[in-house]
Protein backbone atom coordinates (compact mmCIF):
# COMPACT_ATOMS: atom_id res chain seq x y z
CA UNK A 1 0.00 0.00 0.00
CA UNK A 2 1.43 3.41 -0.77
CA UNK A 3 1.30 6.30 1.35
CA UNK A 4 -1.02 8.02 -0.20
CA UNK A 5 -3.49 5.04 -0.21
CA UNK A 6 -2.32 4.70 3.89
CA UNK A 7 -3.41 8.72 4.26
CA UNK A 8 -6.74 7.99 2.67
CA UNK A 9 -8.23 5.43 5.02
CA UNK A 10 -10.39 6.54 8.05
CA UNK A 11 -9.01 6.31 11.36
CA UNK A 12 -10.22 2.85 12.04
CA UNK A 13 -8.77 1.14 8.98
CA UNK A 14 -5.69 2.74 9.29
CA UNK A 15 -5.79 0.82 13.00
CA UNK A 16 -7.01 -2.23 11.77
CA UNK A 17 -4.37 -2.57 9.22
CA UNK A 18 -1.45 -1.48 11.48
CA UNK A 19 -2.44 -4.02 14.26
CA UNK A 20 -3.25 -6.51 11.78
CA UNK A 21 -0.18 -6.31 8.91
CA UNK A 22 1.98 -4.21 10.70
CA UNK A 23 4.59 -4.65 12.88
CA UNK A 24 5.27 -2.78 16.72
CA UNK A 25 9.20 -2.07 16.91
CA UNK A 26 8.94 0.65 20.15
CA UNK A 27 6.98 2.78 22.12
CA UNK A 28 7.90 6.40 23.36
CA UNK A 29 6.37 9.06 26.02
CA UNK A 30 5.91 12.33 24.07
CA UNK A 31 4.11 15.09 25.89
CA UNK A 32 0.31 14.13 26.56
CA UNK A 33 1.16 10.94 24.26
CA UNK A 34 2.33 7.64 24.08
CA UNK A 35 3.29 7.29 20.53
CA UNK A 36 3.92 3.83 19.13
CA UNK A 37 6.07 3.22 15.99
CA UNK A 38 5.10 0.49 13.73
CA UNK A 39 6.94 -1.21 10.41
CA UNK A 40 4.41 -1.10 7.67
CA UNK A 41 5.33 -2.07 4.00
CA UNK A 42 9.04 -0.62 4.96
CA UNK A 43 7.85 2.57 5.63
CA UNK A 44 7.56 3.52 9.91
CA UNK A 45 4.43 5.10 11.21
CA UNK A 46 3.52 6.62 14.45
CA UNK A 47 0.48 5.90 16.43
CA UNK A 48 -0.46 8.82 18.75
CA UNK A 49 -2.59 7.91 21.55
CA UNK A 50 -3.53 10.22 24.35
CA UNK A 51 -3.96 7.79 27.65
CA UNK A 52 -5.98 10.88 29.35
CA UNK A 53 -8.44 11.06 26.81
CA UNK A 54 -8.50 7.11 26.19
CA UNK A 55 -8.40 7.43 22.31
CA UNK A 56 -5.93 8.09 19.34
CA UNK A 57 -5.48 11.58 18.57
CA UNK A 58 -3.10 10.78 14.93
CA UNK A 59 -1.35 8.20 12.82
CA UNK A 60 1.03 9.27 10.49
CA UNK A 61 4.14 8.93 8.73
CA UNK A 62 7.22 9.28 10.78
CA UNK A 63 9.03 12.66 9.91
CA UNK A 64 12.68 11.93 10.16
CA UNK A 65 13.73 15.48 11.08
CA UNK A 66 11.71 15.72 13.73
CA UNK A 67 12.94 16.21 17.07
CA UNK A 68 11.17 12.98 18.16
CA UNK A 69 13.66 10.95 16.01
CA UNK A 70 16.09 11.36 19.33
CA UNK A 71 13.79 9.43 21.50
CA UNK A 72 13.33 6.42 18.83
CA UNK A 73 17.28 6.48 18.38
CA UNK A 74 18.60 6.42 21.87
CA UNK A 75 16.22 3.16 21.85
CA UNK A 76 16.64 1.66 18.62
CA UNK A 77 18.73 1.32 15.00
CA UNK A 78 16.29 2.86 12.37
CA UNK A 79 17.62 1.45 8.98
CA UNK A 80 16.20 4.66 7.32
Amino acid sequence: MIREEFKKLPLHKKIHKLYTEGTFVVGIRYYAHKVNLYLLDNEYIEVFYNHKLDKIDKIDFLNQDHTRMKFYLDQINLNI
